[in-house]
């Protein structure tokens, strides 16, 4: 029973102990625990605030750097469109002026040819012409006066 005794005497005088312990253990609760908790969730709700927020500007930008994408693609069909139509008018300007010169110069080599005929036939009149002259002329200084009259009239 002595130790009973002693073990009462103990836990008697361990209670203020225990008390304050208790009372120390709230007061960390109230004064430290409880701001620094609230302090923790402010800055985690910055924090995961931030993220989003960043989050959203990533995804605003990625957003605009499409339609930026798009825009660019947009000019360069554009671009593209424009270089193959003014591909073709000048394509078209050059076989319209290919064909042009081809036609005058068909015309120029039929109206050549024409002309060169037309030379030709008259070269050809004038060396009958000039040849019958010349035969009679032959004739003459070939043969005697006399016979040249009668051997022409016999030819």
């Amino acid at each position: 029973m002595d130790i009973l005794n002693q073990l009462g005497g103990l836990v008697l005088g361990s209670v203020p102990t225990m008390v304050l312990f208790v009372l120390l253990v709230v007061a960390y609760g109230l004064l430290v625990r409880r701001p620094m908790d609230k302090v923790l969730a402010e800055r985690r709700a910055r924090t995961s605030g931030a993220v989003e927020q960043a989050k959203g500007a990533i995804s605003a930008a990625e957003a605009e750097t499409a339609v930026y994408e798009g825009k660019l693609r947009a000019a360069k069909a554009e671009i593209f469109q424009a270089r193959d139509k003014k591909l073709k008018q000048w394509t078209a300007e050059r076989d319209q002026a290919l064909s042009e010169v081809r036609t005058a110069t068909q015309s120029r080599v039929q109206a050549a040819r024409q002309e060169i005929e037309q030379s030709a036939a008259v070269a050809k009149k004038q060396i009958e012409g000039m040849s019958e002259e010349l035969s009679a002329q032959i004739l003459r200084a070939v043969l005697p006066a006399g016979a040249t009259g009668t051997g022409v009239a016999q030819s």
